[in-house]
């Protein structure tokens, strides 16, 4: 069994036009829900490392992460280039390419790319959008990450800002 988590980044701002997309940065609203987002998580999940997206708005994402989780700042985290997406034919194609014998792998990224995912591995659509630092668990049965494909997995955990009390 592998388990999958994606995590769309916080909620990014636009003020500033003359930045280009991957130098965005997160706005008030984003920059509060993450650490949120890692105390819920950190009460659901096992500290792991955390493959992010190079975006800044990602990255930032993952110190407020870390900041909410304690547990998974301690954990070796990767930033990807190619984890800098929007189309889930290449968040799959990284994901088949996993040479790690761990039995899970956090990703953290971009919509649509994660939404379509989420779907696509599912086989039906789960949700219509991904919100931001929204949360899902995918539970695939295959033992290699390259066995992983449409319509094989099971969405067996969500969790979203808006439902954090």
């Amino acid at each position: 069994m592998k388990v999958i988590h994606l995590m769309r980044h916080a909620k990014s701002s636009w003020q500033d036009s003359g930045l280009s997309d991957h130098d965005r940065e997160l706005n008030d609203r984003g920059f509060r829900d993450a650490p949120r987002m890692g105390r819920a998580l950190g009460e659901l999940l096992t500290p792991q490392p955390i493959h992010c997206s190079s975006a800044v708005r990602a990255q930032q994402t993952l110190e407020g992460l870390c900041e909410g989780w304690p547990a998974v700042a301690l954990q070796q985290h990767a930033v990807d280039d190619a984890l800098y997406t929007f189309d889930h034919q290449d968040l799959l194609t990284w994901i088949q390419g996993l040479q790690s014998d761990s039995d899970e792998c956090f990703l953290l990224g971009h919509n649509p790319g994660l939404t379509d995912l989420c779907n696509q591995l599912v086989g039906r659509v789960a949700l219509d959008n991904l919100p931001t630092a929204g949360y899902l668990q995918l539970d695939l049965p295959v033992s290699a990450w390259s066995d992983v494909t449409d319509g094989i997995a099971t969405l067996t955990e969500w969790q979203f800002p808006r439902d954090l009390s």
